[in-house]
């Protein structure tokens, strides 16, 4: 009796796992369709040429319009811009840094960051000592 359950729960379990295999979704690498050639076609694989000149790609930020009816925006002189959007990408002092300077003649943003970096070390120490007990 207890051996046809197993052999029976074996079936169920077997079917259900190729039922859902067979329901899995794949993608396919390609149909062919609408390429001249067939397989193996080497003319369509390299780089497009692009069709807009030098002179538009240079004065406007060309794809970075969202909206159905408006227009790529123009590239606009480095002094119309904001003062914080030059320093965007600057490397800023790691926290191992920053301990190793004298906390009082740090300048303000470099003690606010330290600040806020060394709080949330303390936060993963702790939460780290925690999840181990």
């Amino acid at each position: 009796m207890a051996m046809n359950q197993i052999r029976s729960w074996r079936s169920f379990i077997m079917m259900k796992e190729t039922v859902g295999k067979m329901g899995q979704r794949t993608f396919a690498a390609g149909t062919g369709k609408g390429k001249k050639g067939g397989k193996g076609g080497a003319g369509s694989d390299g780089p497009k040429a692009s069709t807009l000149s030098k002179e538009v790609k240079s004065t406007t930020v060309v794809g970075a319009n969202i909206l159905k009816d408006g227009a790529d925006p123009k590239v606009l002189p480095d002094s119309e811009y904001p003062d914080w959007l030059w320093h965007l990408l600057d490397k800023r002092t790691a926290l191992s840094e920053l301990r190793r300077k004298n906390i009082e003649t740090l300048p303000y943003e470099d003690l606010k960051r330290f600040v806020k970096l060394d709080n949330r070390a303390r936060i993963k120490d702790n939460n780290s000592v925690k999840a181990k007990n």
